[in-house]
């Protein structure tokens, strides 16, 4: 529309003087519309970084330990030489990240302002782990000056495939998905928890002593409007089969772990609001509406399970304790299927009633069962990844009173 806008003025400027020109010079006034447009775009990127950097400085960065404070065009990280790497990494989602359009580069290299040296491609390859961003590039998909910056290895720490690639990678997804719906931009402070007890990446051929933490941090804060609000996520540096939100913790309790303080510039009673609290369901996403958490499996008579666990009783009978968050009746096949504590795609734990066994229920499942907490008793099967039990009768399926 914005192209169409300036065509409307060339001609209303020119009206059918236009239609005298030849195409060469037509063309060269389009080519120069590209330039200005080229520029302005540039000018906006530019604006936009000078901003993310404000903002950032005016929360306040993390203190607590002694590091190098490096700051880039897009996020400011405090570089801790002892570990090769950062000790954290602060950057901002901003809206625009829902139409960005830059894509990955992959230019992975030394942080130039790093006055100690950072790590290596040496330090990394062949050695079993990724490098994981902690500020995830695609978050900066706005800007290709921001995006290339996340390349740089003060931005890497050496994180399993299994955590990168799955819960962390969900993790972010996640964040971004958050700053998508509330047109919100999002503080975000994340990096390992680094102690003297870690041990260092030793693959043939490396250069520098990187330490492998055993876990990452995401410290968030949403300070816009007035629904200020605060979340952290703590991740083992391994597989992570619990849902995204069970890894989420109070700021505090990672502020406890890793001797930093967050957000210096909130009032310490701002600071005792956002950062005490753990409550997940405001950073749902649209997809995750009606789901919960697993129970607590602390909380669960002996012999029972929660949804998450059943993952590792495949092959054997179990009772497994959860709340039907999603259920389904095919007039097709006749079955009747039953989600426990998250929906498809996602779903965790599945049961499955057949058309021959309906008539060994005394009310219709999918109506009865929905939204109810329950323990379900039967054999674990894998389907696709997903353990599932095929339920024969309601004798199988105990409603749990609150």
């Amino acid at each position: 529309m914005k192209r169409v806008g300036v065509w409307l003025l060339i001609f209303s400027l020119y009206g059918d003087s236009i239609y005298s020109q030849t195409i060469e010079e037509l063309e060269h006034e389009l080519d120069s519309l590209h330039v200005w447009e080229t520029r302005v775009k540039k000018q906006i990127e530019e604006i936009r970084l000078t901003k993310v950097i404000t903002d950032l400085k005016i929360l306040g960065l993390p203190s607590g330990a002694e590091v190098e404070i490096v700051e880039h065009k897009s996020m400011i990280l405090g570089y801790d030489e002892k570990h090769e790497q950062a000790r954290w990494v602060s950057h901002i989602i901003i809206p625009d990240v829902e139409n960005g359009n830059v894509s990955r580069t992959n230019d992975f290299r030394i942080d130039p302002l790093v006055t100690t040296g950072t790590a290596v491609k040496a330090d990394y390859w062949y050695s079993g782990y990724d490098r994981g961003h902690l500020a995830p590039s695609a978050d900066f998909r706005w800007s290709q000056v921001a995006l290339s910056e996340s390349y740089f290895y003060s931005n890497m720490v050496p994180q399993l495939p299994e955590l990168n690639r799955e819960r962390w990678a969900q993790l972010e997804n996640l964040l971004r998905e958050y700053v998508i719906a509330n047109k919100e931009q999002l503080y975000v402070v994340t990096g390992g928890v680094l102690n003297d007890s870690l041990p260092i990446m030793n693959n043939e051929g490396h250069k520098n002593k990187v330490s492998i933490p055993k876990l990452f941090y995401k410290v968030v804060l949403d300070n816009s409007g007035e629904e200020k609000r605060g979340i952290a996520f703590l991740m083992p540096n391994g597989n992570c089969s619990n849902p995204i939100l069970m890894y989420a913790v109070s700021i505090d309790s990672v502020e406890a772990l890793t001797g930093l303080d967050f957000f210096t510039s909130l009032s310490e009673d701002e600071q005792v609001k956002h950062e005490s609290i753990t409550d997940v369901d405001p950073w749902r996403t649209k997809a995750m509406e009606g789901e919960v958490l697993p129970i607590d499996p602390t909380t669960l008579p002996k012999g029972k399970i929660n949804t998450v666990q059943a993952q590792y009783y495949t092959g054997s009978k179990a009772c497994v304790c959860g709340t039907v968050v999603a259920t389904k009746y095919s007039e097709k096949s006749g079955a009747t299927f039953l989600n426990l504590d998250k929906k498809f795609p996602n779903q965790i734990f599945s049961v499955t009633i057949w058309k021959d066994s309906r008539a060994n229920f005394s009310y219709l499942p999918e109506n009865e069962l929905k939204g109810k907490k329950v323990c379900i008793t039967g054999k674990l099967e894998d389907k696709k990844g997903t353990p599932t039990m095929n339920i024969s009768n309601e004798k199988s399926i105990v409603i749990v009173e609150d």
